[in-house]
């Protein structure tokens, strides 16, 4: 959005932090009638800057405690392989999060389980059976002393 100004920043540094604000609070931090601020998030929403608003869960207290990040280098480079492997993830409740990226390998997933055996069973009996996976290398997250996901 062009031409956002400090109180749009302030606004969405605010909601950052608690999506659930209400907007008379929201407008006495940054400055604002309550009027004047609910336009404002109507117009970042508008804009696309604001995509939506979500609960931001606990792995661990869904039970899904063993958080990992696992590499997947594919053995095609094409759009053919990718959105294969991409269809074949689109549907694993383990994957929170699937990124295409740069450099040697073409997938980063951010991977949430129960623990290492059910990681263990993730990682070769769903992703090792996708067709074109010709390398994985995981990333075991031991803590995360900043984590802005939300």
């Amino acid at each position: 959005m062009a031409g956002m100004d400090r109180i749009d920043r302030r606004i969405l540094r605010e909601l950052t932090a608690d999506g659930r604000l209400p907007n008379t609070q929201l407008a006495e931090r940054v400055g604002l009638s309550p009027s004047a601020c609910l336009r404002r998030v109507q117009e970042l929403e508008r804009a696309g800057v604001i995509r939506g608003f979500r609960a931001v869960l606990d792995p661990a207290a869904m039970g899904r405690g063993f958080v990992a990040y696992l590499t997947v280098g594919l053995s095609e480079h094409s759009k053919a392989g990718q959105e294969r492997f991409e269809q074949a993830v689109a549907g694993m409740e383990e994957v929170r999060e699937c990124h295409n990226i740069t450099g040697s390998i073409e997938y980063l997933l951010r991977v949430e389980v129960e623990d290492l055996a059910a990681y263990k069973r993730f990682h070769t009996d769903k992703v090792g059976t996708i067709e074109g996976v010709r390398q994985m290398t995981t990333h075991v997250v031991m803590g995360s002393p900043k984590d802005e996901r939300a």
